[in-house]
């Protein structure tokens, strides 16, 4: 049997591994639900790179078996000529982790001063002993296009191994990059080619305090995230200081200069100067009571104060010296690295290679992590406009930051640029590629306010009431997808559901032969995704709409990668029950089978027996929809809305949605508690909704 397992082996020092296993983590989430993360040798017990990873993607695995041996026993036994006993201890941990998982992930060590000891090979090595693809990774950086050509010729067909699943070659210089893609060297082998990207090798803010034996004494929330630029000490006058500030820098002054400190946090209120990444008070000082108190009753955003016990000059060294690291409490560092990789490395020929070396242990299997990694996949593979006309919400910014690093959508904004853009440069975040658009300037607003009375004028729309509407941004973002300016929009963090759908309903309408929009819910379980329909738009419906309903909903299904099984609940199955609401149900899925007699339906059946495969054999044994349903298509609102939410909380499941569907155009509705994942979730959806309905 083939080897379930990749081996990922930088060849230099600070080559960039952890981000190459960090994206080949991502891709292979989409493929298998238990994979372990394994560092043969680490530097020491709390490595942070296997607690990387283990914390990004949540692991089960205990954090002790993310790593086998101390690199200074390793070296150990290899002075005392005991290799054979280095190398089977490791392939005993290795080959246990084989038999609990589906798959395992390996990153090999990086030479460094701690590996000193080791004179061989030693990736290379286990990496046959596992009997793992070999994935190696090299550092591009500071090298021309011909040292990184003859560095891949070696690679590719150096006798000392067989030949390697793919390369690598990271943190490449811009130039160098682009003439890499332009001419590159021929070979069969898959060669991915990352460049460097200044924002990952920036330590944060937070890096810096640690490096340093630093304290916080104000903003500790925002210390993750805020990046570093450059340190700048400050011992000039205000006058003379302010002019040299530039955009993230780290202000490096003495304690007890309250005025540099007041004059730095005062101007993060001036949009015309640069906003600072924060302020490094040195020499263990600490402001006077009376300026600590102004402080704490500024409203600075939080901007991080730290206070280090080293003097001003000697910190400022140090300051420099500092290497930026991913770790898991910078989530948009994170973000931004897998970004990178998903936009450089082709991932469907890395998947394709995959499936063909090694068993799918997961083919029949679904998890939350796989479907929403799934999501990414789908939109990246035709980038849709998606735009998002809450920009006053800061938990949209932060997701349109996310959905630019990741490259799953391109963005629109609605809304004042300088606004959007000083909000987001205080969260500690750049959107400066993002398209911004203010509705009340825009030269589409004229051609919307007239598109928008011709659409409505029968119906007794003013014009003067159709050029109020377009000042409200949920009908100018819908104008927006009407007329082609974008292939769909998501709304409702702040908007009520009314203020998305009403639009929605009067200008982009129901696809044809469709009387109304319905709305589903993805619940994801444990190790499977599921459809609830219809749980949040319709009331009511009779069984024309019902049957509705299903056949939207197992398209939607289908959209996502989920072969829909339909299931009409009601409170009887099969023949077993009479009065009206059953009926309703049997119409409904007769109804179905007459105009869609492809799809797999059953109804009326009762839940029980549409998920149970035992209770299903009791009830409804001939059926191919009892006991393995995938669509579930409830009968009113009521009773799909307080089912949807007991089901979620009583199995600890994620519930997407919801997700509206029947609409010309997709238009998405998000709760006005939605988390920042639920919005980057939402507006995946819709691009993928509008990649099927321009295929159509």
């Amino acid at each position: 049997m083939e080897s379930n397992s990749l081996f990922i082996a930088p060849r230099e020092r600070h080559a960039g591994s952890l981000l190459i296993s960090l994206g080949m983590m991502s891709l292979l989430r989409q493929r298998f639900e238990k994979i372990a993360f394994f560092k043969p040798l680490v530097a020491t017990d709390d490595d942070l790179d296997t607690q990387f990873i283990q914390n990004v993607f949540q692991l089960s695995m205990p954090i002790e078996q993310t790593h086998g041996m101390l690199l200074s026993d390793a070296t150990e036994l290899i002075s005392e000529n005991k290799k054979h006993a280095l190398f089977e201890t490791l392939v005993a941990q290795f080959k246990q982790l084989q038999q609990s998982y589906d798959f395992v992930l390996v990153q090999g060590m990086e030479l460094s001063r701690h590996a000193s000891g080791i004179d061989f090979d030693i990736n290379l090595a286990l990496s046959k002993h596992f009997n793992s693809a070999y994935l190696p990774v090299l550092n591009g950086q500071a090298k021309s296009k011909h040292e990184i050509d003859k560095e891949i010729e070696l690679e590719s067909h150096s006798s000392s191994h067989t030949e390697p699943f793919a390369i690598f070659v990271n943190r490449i210089d811009p130039m160098v990059f682009k003439q890499l893609n332009e001419h590159p060297a021929p070979t069969e082998l898959p060669i991915f080619f990352l460049p460097e990207v200044a924002d990952l090798n920036t330590p944060s803010i937070q890096e810096v305090c640690d490096a340093l034996d630093g304290k916080v004494i104000w903003g500790q929330e925002t210390t993750a995230n805020r990046l570093v630029k450059a340190p700048i000490v400050a011992a000039m006058t205000v006058e003379h200081f302010l002019p040299r500030v530039r955009e993230g820098d780290l202000i490096i002054v003495p304690g007890d200069r309250s005025d540099i400190l007041m004059a730095s946090i005062m101007s993060l209120s001036a949009r015309n100067l640069p906003n600072i990444a924060g302020i490094l008070l040195t020499g263990g000082l600490l402001p006077c009571d009376i300026i600590q108190n102004i402080i704490t009753g500024i409203e600075f955003s939080n901007c991080p104060i730290l206070s280090v016990a080293t003097d001003t000059y000697p910190s400022a060294m140090h300051v420099g010296q500092v290497k930026a690291k991913l770790n898991a409490n910078n989530p948009r560092k994170t973000n931004l690295a897998l970004g990178v990789f998903d936009q450089y490395v082709a991932r469907q020929t890395l998947s394709d290679k995959i499936v063909e070396r090694c068993q799918d242990h997961s083919k029949d299997i679904m998890t939350p992590i796989m479907f929403e990694y799934g999501l990414f996949e789908k939109a990246r593979k035709s980038l849709k406009t998606i735009v998002l006309p809450e920009a006053d919400d800061d938990r949209i910014l932060q997701a349109c930051d996310i959905l630019c690093q990741r490259k799953v959508v391109k963005p629109i904004l609605l809304g004042n640029r300088e606004e959007i853009l000083y909000r987001a440069s205080l969260l500690g975040l750049s959107l400066t590629q993002v398209e911004i658009i203010d509705p009340n300037t825009s030269a589409w607003k004229a051609e919307f306010t007239d598109a928008l009375y011709q659409l409505r004028r029968h119906k007794g729309l003013p014009y003067d009431v159709a050029k109020d509407a377009m000042s409200h941004v949920s009908y100018f973002a819908t104008m927006m997808v009407h007329l082609g300016y974008a292939d769909g929009m998501v709304s409702g963090a702040t908007h009520t559901t009314a203020d998305t759908i009403r639009p929605a309903l009067q200008v982009i309408k129901t696809q044809p032969g469709l009387t109304r929009v319905s709305s589903v819910f993805f619940m994801c379980f444990e190790t499977r995704v599921l459809v609830f329909g219809d749980c949040a738009v319709n009331q009511s419906p009779n069984a024309q709409q019902l049957a509705e309903i299903a056949i939207s909903s197992a398209q939607t299904a289908s959209q996502f990668g989920i072969e829909p099984r339909i299931a009409m609940l009601s409170y009887a199955s099969g023949e077993s029950g009479n009065g009206s609401e059953v009926d309703k149900v049997r119409q409904a899925t007769l109804l179905v089978k007459q105009s869609h007699p492809h799809l797999k339906i059953e109804g009326p059946i009762q839940y029980d027996a549409a998920i149970d495969p035992g209770v299903a054999k009791q009830k409804l044994p001939f059926s191919e929809v009892a006991g393995q349903a995938t669509v579930f298509i409830f009968p009113d609102l009521n009773t799909g809305n307080n089912t949807y939410k007991a089901v979620q909380r009583a199995s600890n499941g994620v519930a997407i949605g919801p997700v509206l569907q029947g609409l010309r155009k997709p238009i998405n509705d998000l709760s006005r508690g939605c988390t920042v994942a639920d919005i980057i979730n939402t507006v995946a959806i819709t691009a993928i909704q509008a990649q099927h309905l321009e295929s159509q």
